[in-house]
């Protein structure tokens, strides 16, 4: 029995560094939201992921830090539009974090 769950130990493999910006549930709602559209409303995202604004607010300033989106304010009317997208860089690093955890989760025995 424990030769049978040495075995079992050594057939999985080991997680590859990732992206931890990205890695977080959060960011990782944001991000993939993010992927498929070319620029989203602040609204919009807001009510998709289901995030208070202080919270998706916080989470989008360190992917902006990041180089991840881009965030542009506009004056709509009398009042501020927030549009959000995806930067060529935060494209690249979720294609990357995906593959990476595609072959993790693959090489997983069955």
């Amino acid at each position: 029995m424990a030769k049978e769950a040495e075995k079992k130990d050594q057939d999985i493999p080991t997680l590859p560094p990732i992206d931890k910006l990205i890695h977080e549930p959060a960011r990782l709602m944001i991000i993939a939201n993010l992927y498929v559209v070319k620029e989203v409303d602040f609204i919009f995202l807001k009510n998709r992921i289901g995030m208070t604004w202080g919270n998706l607010s916080s989470h989008l300033s360190k992917l902006e830090d990041a180089g991840y989106v881009n965030v542009k304010k506009e004056l709509k009317g009398k009042k501020t539009n927030t549009r959000i997208n995806l930067t060529d860089e935060g494209r690249k690093a979720f294609r990357e974090y995906r593959q990476k955890m595609d072959n993790f989760l693959k090489d997983l025995p069955k």
